[in-house]
């Protein structure tokens, strides 16, 4: 049976991330189902972490603040989360499901696929986010 996503749902989701006036910093879209809809969202980015395990797979969409000593700007990243005991076919389906969640999902600066919860580090996807923003002004510091 193919995949379908809840449109609005995840849509309201994501808005909720990319909204200045909010706390929320991340959503994550996961399958119910046959069916892609949200699965949460929240302000700590720990609390996202905690839903990346060996038996998940899901979708994060996470706001992640970075800039320098000149400017202060939120960067959107795209987490695909691959956990360890996801069968050989879910891990394929996913590929082909993220297309139902890119229609939604449409601006974010870095897009990764991720298995290693090492990989979930903050600072790591921060460092990663910096390098795909271009210009870094606070290298006037090192």
């Amino acid at each position: 049976m193919a995949t379908q996503i809840d449109k609005e749902a995840c849509r309201e989701a994501y808005n909720q991330v990319r909204d200045d006036n909010t706390d929320i910093n991340w959503a994550v879209f996961k399958y119910e189902n046959n069916i892609i809809v949200p699965g949460g969202q929240g302000t700590d980015y720990e609390d996202f972490k905690s839903m990346c395990t060996d038996d998940a797979r899901l979708f994060g969409f996470v706001r992640i603040t970075t800039g320098d000593a000149m400017s202060k700007r939120a960067k959107f990243t795209l987490i695909t989360w691959i956990g360890e005991s996801i069968s050989g076919l879910q891990r394929a389906k996913i590929s082909t499901d993220k297309t139902l969640v890119k229609d939604i999902v449409q601006n974010f600066a870095k897009e990764f696929m991720i298995s290693d919860p090492r990989e979930l580090d903050e600072d790591y996807i921060r460092t990663e986010l910096k390098k795909a923003g271009g210009a870094n002004y606070d290298a006037q510091a090192e």
